[in-house]
C-alpha cells in the first residue's frame, strides 16, 4: 500500500527533501520521489543512499537497507510516495498526514495525499 504525494508550487525540491526527513523516522515505511528516481544508478549502494541522505541529516547504516522502495512502481504522476511494509491502519495513515503537515507548513506549499 502507499501513500502519494502530490506537492503544488515552489519550493518543490526543499518540499522532497522535508518529506524525505520524515520518511527517515517512520521505520515502517520506505519512499520513491522524483529526485531518488532521477538519480537511481547511485543508489544501488550503501554508500550512495548515505551520501544522497546526508543533505537532509543522514540515514543510519541499518536504515539505507529499507528506506528507497525497491517495488519499482513509478510515481504516476506524483512527486513522492511512502510505500508502507504492512497495510496501515487509520491512525497511522493520520499520523502520516500530521508529520507531512507539519513538514511542509513553513514551506507554504499545498499538497495532496492519497494512501491506495
Amino acid at each position: 500500500m502507499k501513500s502519494y504525494v502530490k506537492i503544488y508550487g515552489p519550493p518543490l525540491l526543499k518540499a522532497i527533501r522535508a518529506l524525505e526527513k520524515v520518511a527517515i523516522g517512520m521505520p515502517q515505511v520506505c519512499i520513491m520521489d522524483t529526485m531518488i528516481d532521477s538519480t537511481m544508478p547511485t543508489m544501488n549502494s550503501q554508500e550512495g543512499i548515505i551520501n544522497y541522505f546526508a543533505v537532509v541529516g543522514g540515514v543510519s547504516t541499518e536504515r539505507c537497507g529499507t528506506i528507497i522502495s525497491k517495488s519499482g512502481e513509478k510515481l504516476k504522476g506524483n512527486d513522492f510516495y511512502f510505500e508502507w511494509f504492512k497495510k496501515p491502519t487509520m491512525t497511522e495513515v493520520n499520523i502520516l498526514i500530521e508529520k507531512v503537515d507539519e513538514a511542509l507548513a513553513p514551506l507554504g506549499v499545498k499538497y495532496t495525499l492519497s494512501t491506495k
